[in-house]
């Protein structure tokens, strides 16, 4: 068994903004040596999400934000706001929503993501941050295929 991890380092703007992080993650899982396991990538905050779709501009610029809008809006008061006063209570309901991982299953080497697939940062919050996504790595490794 093989276990292996390592953290990717962003750095993000305000407001709802995606980062294919694909080939990011493929250098991780190659790095590891794992043959047939899995991936898990986990962004550890509260105002951001991990996500798999097509990263294509007309959906990660315009329709996944208008869509957090009208079903989550940064208007509207929150319990949040009330006692933090920071102005990102719908950074918080919109990242619990999207929630902060993605599982992948590793098939001979590769994460196994469909052909218009890519794993997204989202980023929800309303100021710059550094962020930093950990990938971590667990299966069977060449070593471990032989036994």
């Amino acid at each position: 068994m093989v276990t292996h991890r390592e953290t990717i380092p962003l750095e993000t703007r305000r407001g709802v903004q995606a980062i294919d992080i694909t080939d990011r993650v493929a250098n991780v899982i190659e790095a590891s040596g794992v043959r047939d396991g899995l991936a898990c990538v986990f962004t550890p905050s509260s105002t951001s999400a991990i996500v798999t779709n097509e990263f294509e501009p007309g959906l990660m610029e315009e329709d996944i934000p208008n869509a957090l809008e009208r079903l989550l809006p940064a208007a509207i008061e929150y319990g949040h706001e009330r006692r933090w006063h920071d102005g990102n209570g719908h950074s918080h309901v919109r990242a619990t929503f999207l929630g902060p991982s993605l599982t992948l299953p590793i098939v001979d080497g590769r994460a196994a993501l469909g052909t218009w697939q890519q794993v997204v940062f989202l980023e929800l919050d309303n100021k710059p941050r550094h962020r930093e996504v950990v990938v971590q790595i667990v299966g069977d490794g060449p070593a471990d295929a032989s036994r």
